[in-house]
């Protein structure tokens, strides 16, 4: 057993969390044309969380396989503990079936986005622990002379650690009874949380450019450790938009609108300078691990837009709990996360099976298009009907007004999100089988 099985078991589950997401997500989107679809056996309130809870791990427990299976080439020496890893990966499937397992008896105690049982966070992050062992002790411990994407993964590593304990300081009285210091430190936990896992993601493909390219120069440049940098200063400042609403500190909001500026910037600028590289070296679009990170550069310019949009405070005042959030938060999900997440995980199949992949080629590309074609539109949809429920709010229309006119809008992004489901679950479904019959032959 080696490094590179370790990282296999991860992102089988993973990619086995991220189907069941987009399943409960479809089921979820039937719900708002259809009302009564499984109310009995399966209400909304059930399907939402399991579609939450399911899509943000696929993209943690992705990233700890991929980062499993690259550490020891990047560190040049073996991993410190395989045993440490495979305690891990037990502990990861228990906090899986757990959480699955409460939401399905719908027991729900926790906080948006962590809703269930506080006391599972205690075996999260004792997991956590192990994980960031085992990488702090495999990499050399001199960070004068490391490559940007070690930087990217220390820093998620150790925020995710301290942001979920943040996200948990409502358990305290002093937090709780105070609801605008309650609801700042809840979302200012959160929205740290999503910079630390686009930490690890970008690290991830940071990597995987590098190696595609084999230009070792763009990953200690003084460039990419500056917007390096930048993004660290995102992660810990730029949640002040999500509380806008909240009667908090004027300087919050005015630090976070400045910053949130310069959101998503950062990664554009180290994708645009793979492209070039990419170029450079002569290499074709062809190439699916290209193709995906190419994507995700598309999604990073209108997520851009969006969050830059949304992050000023007159606009925002409008959108703040619209479907335009869930538009940003669909988009940064599945169109940057996942296509980088998918293109570090396509680049490992090609070195895992490069024959099945190049017999493979023309299915997954058909199917990466129709993936992103479906998500413009799905995204789109939801834009649209963002502003639609802004503007029947703005004219004081009632609530069941509101939802009626938004039908047309609901029927187009379920439509089109079980478009999105069905594409992924065609590329999903291929790979899953090649990683899981590859974590086999390797256990004979």
């Amino acid at each position: 057993m080696d490094h590179k099985k370790i990282g296999s078991l991860f992102i089988v589950l993973g990619l086995s969390s991220l189907f069941l997401g987009l399943f409960f997500g479809s089921i979820g989107g039937l719900q708002y044309l259809l009302p009564p679809f499984l109310k009995e056996q399966l209400a909304f309130q059930k399907t939402r969380p399991l579609h939450v809870y399911l899509v943000i791990n696929w993209i943690f427990t992705s990233a700890v396989g991929c980062i499993y299976y690259f550490l020891p080439t990047v560190a040049g020496r073996k991993l410190y503990s395989i045993k440490l890893s495979l305690v891990q990966f037990s502990l990861q499937v228990l906090i899986f079936l757990i959480v699955v397992i409460f939401f399905f008896a719908g027991k729900f105690s926790g906080r948006e986005y962590l809703e269930f049982p506080p006391w599972i966070t205690l075996i999260i992050l004792f997991s956590w622990i192990l994980f960031m062992i085992n990488f702090f002790k495999t990499i050399p411990f001199k960070f004068n002379d490391v490559p940007v994407y070690i930087w990217s993964w220390s820093t998620g590593l150790i925020f995710f650690f301290i942001t979920m304990t943040e996200a948990h300081l409502w358990l305290l009285p002093y937090f709780n009874n105070n609801i605008i210091r309650d609801l700042t430190v809840q979302w200012k936990a959160l929205g740290s949380m999503v910079g630390s896992w686009n930490m690890l993601v970008y690290g991830t493909s940071m990597f995987v450019m590098e190696a595609i390219t084999g230009d070792k120069k763009v990953c200690r440049s003084k460039t990419s450790f500056f917007f390096y940098f930048l993004g660290l200063t995102n992660l810990m400042f730029n949640w002040g938009h999500h509380t806008y609403i909240v009667p908090s500190s004027p300087i919050v909001k005015e630090v976070s609108y400045i910053i949130s500026m310069t959101e998503l910037l950062i990664l554009g600028k180290i994708l645009y300078n793979f492209r070039k590289s990419y170029v450079d070296a002569k290499l074709k679009y062809h190439h699916l691990p290209f193709r995906l990170l190419s994507f995700s550069d598309g999604w990073v310019f209108l997520n851009l837009v969006l969050a830059i949009l949304i992050s000023i405070p007159a606009i925002n005042l409008y959108t703040h709990g619209t479907h335009i959030t869930v538009a940003h938060a669909m988009g940064a999900t599945i169109g940057i996360n996942t296509m980088l997440l998918l293109g570090s995980i396509f680049f490992i199949l090609d070195e895992m099976n490069e024959s099945l992949m190049e017999k493979l080629k023309k299915y997954f590309g058909f199917s990466i298009v129709l993936l992103n074609i479906s998500l413009v539109i799905f995204w789109l949809s939801l834009i649209a009907s963002g502003i639609a429920k802004s503007i029947g709010m703005q004219q004081n229309n009632l609530f069941a007004v509101i939802m009626d006119n938004l039908q047309p809008y609901f029927k187009v992004f379920t439509a089109s999100g079980i478009v999105v489901m069905l594409a992924l679950f065609m590329i999903l479904i291929p790979v899953l089988k090649t990683f899981s019959k590859d974590i086999l032959l390797k256990e004979k």
